[in-house]
């Protein structure tokens, strides 16, 4: 996956965005493709997963590491959690 070639999230068909990778983080990464689209539904399912799986008001996003290409979620407490973190451009 090139810096240069935005992806799109196969759940919802929006383009991903640039987000910071956290300091110290174990991703290896400047930075994670991540979706934003607040009606994403892996976004949305989230919601109901985590509460019925782990009792938390908690969801997740999906992020793709720009490298290899490979998905997973990443967790989040609200709908503006990690959005001031987004790399514009």
């Amino acid at each position: 996956m090139s810096e240069k070639q935005t992806p799109q999230c196969p759940h919802c068909g929006t383009a991903m965005k640039k987000w910071r990778t956290p300091l110290n983080s174990t991703w290896g990464t400047e930075f994670q493709w991540v979706c934003f689209n607040d009606d994403c539904s892996y976004y949305l399912r989230g919601w109901e997963y985590m509460w019925k799986e782990q009792s938390v008001k908690a969801s997740y996003r999906l992020r793709m590491n720009p490298e290899t290409g490979a998905t997973g979620p990443l967790p989040t407490w609200s709908k503006d959690a990690h959005k001031d973190q987004i790399i514009e451009g």
